[in-house]
């Protein structure tokens, strides 16, 4: 029989049609399960770790209370200037970290980038979008044996990475780029484009914090704003409609201390970490700040390779 390849994507188009359909109907009968929306929000599409990076590197895993979290030390070259910690964004993993690993070894800097819990090696099947994630990057810093480390996050690991610097004084700076203000408000915008009614997105906000021993509420960089007394660089595009830079905003509001508020004419939400204008500003910021001792690293010497 002749193959027709157009045939899986004919079904593919009718499933998403009818499961569309059925979450219009759904809503209109006022029935649609809360428990639906709170699996969004908390369980993220676990992307695969697929690449292994050309740098040389060792690989590190730790535990942050019940979970197991992985990923990749990387060595500085020539004067050491300290410890960058890189956060990836939602349904992302690791490899994100590649590149800023690539930029930022040849200025001095060690990069470690791991997987978020419910992200790529990690354990854990639920995103608490910084709740419980902050903590996680102490227990990065502490299996380093990082006396210093400055984050830089996309996304929600920005949005993690200013949770972070809240409470970890082993902190000395944040890059947080196309951040969220707070997990409702973000979640309130994406609920718009579906048409959802207010009342279930705080049903489901609520439900989600139940199941995974959180408040919503609390899971917010501006809730914690007045903690924060580091630099921080916040990037946004003007462009972006994922995330509008009003959350980038509304942090620079919050905070108190040394910040910079940098919003990229014409730059998408995934697109702002590729951009040389982007990267122009984080060296700059970077550039400025008082340069931190070299932080102790776990034993044994870096490898290139699969696991």
């Amino acid at each position: 029989m002749r193959r027709r390849p157009w045939r899986p994507v004919v079904v593919a188009l009718a499933a998403l049609a009818l499961l569309a359909a059925m979450a219009v109907a759904w809503l209109a009968s006022g029935r649609m399960p809360v428990e639906w929306g709170a699996a969004a929000i908390l369980h993220p599409w676990r992307r695969p770790v697929t690449v292994v990076p050309r740098l040389p590197f060792q690989v590190v895993t730790f535990s942050s209370g019940s979970e197991r979290l992985e990923g990749w030390l990387f060595r500085g070259d020539g004067k050491r200037r300290g410890l960058i910690v890189f956060l990836h964004g939602i349904a992302d993993n690791r490899q994100s970290g590649i590149g800023v690993a690539d930029r930022m070894l040849r200025r001095g800097y060690d990069v470690f980038t791991f997987d978020a819990r419910a992200h790529g090696r990690s354990s854990g099947s639920a995103c608490t979008y910084g709740y419980h994630e902050r903590h996680d990057v102490s227990r990065a810093l502490d299996a380093l044996g990082a006396s210093r480390a400055i984050l830089v996050g996309h996304s929600l690991g920005a949005a993690v990475a200013l949770q972070a610097a809240a409470g970890d004084e082993r902190v000395t700076a944040v890059v947080a780029a196309s951040a969220f203000s707070d997990l409702p408000t973000i979640v309130r915008e994406r609920a718009r484009w579906f048409h959802l009614p207010e009342r279930y997105v705080e049903a489901v906000l609520v439900r989600a914090g139940e199941e995974e021993h959180f408040s919503a509420w609390d899971a917010s960089p501006v809730v914690l704003a007045d903690r924060i007394t580091v630099p921080v660089l916040l990037l946004h595009g003007a462009a972006d409609r994922k995330t509008p830079s009003a959350h980038s905003q509304r942090i620079h509001a919050a905070l108190h201390g040394p910040r910079r508020l940098v919003v990229l004419p014409g730059v998408g939400h995934d697109e702002i970490l590729g951009r040389e204008e982007a990267w122009r500003e984080i060296e700059s910021f970077l550039g400025g700040l008082e340069v931190p001792s070299l932080p102790a690293t776990p034993p044994g010497s870096p490898r290139s390779g699969r696991r």
